[in-house]
């Protein structure tokens, strides 16, 4: 079944810190779970998961998905940045400044 059809149990991910081995099987798989975490976590209530859920959901992610996480996080909902700004602040340390210019 393709990735698009398929319900992600993003709830459990977050809940027991792990994505699936062989989950993300390509950087389009990898670009459409960063998609849909971001459209989850701008839509659940607040308290469905911690920052550092999320933090150890995206260690496991390749970096390029960790800056498009924030990128779509920023284009989709600029204000809501400012809830994650411990976590946003923590990843971008590791990156170089030109990645964001």
């Amino acid at each position: 079944m393709p990735f698009a059809a398929q319900a992600v149990p993003f709830d459990e991910f977050l809940a027991s810190g792990k994505i699936l081995d062989g989950y993300i099987t390509s950087d389009y798989v990898g670009e459409q779970f960063v998609e849909r975490l971001v459209h989850y976590v701008l839509s659940v209530p607040s308290g469905s998961y911690t920052m550092a859920q999320l933090s150890q959901l995206l260690e496991q992610l390749d970096p390029r998905h960790q800056v498009f996480f924030f990128k779509r996080l920023k284009e989709t909902s600029p204000d809501s940045l400012k809830d994650f700004a411990p976590l946003y602040y923590g990843f971008m340390n590791e990156f170089h400044s030109l990645l964001f210019t």
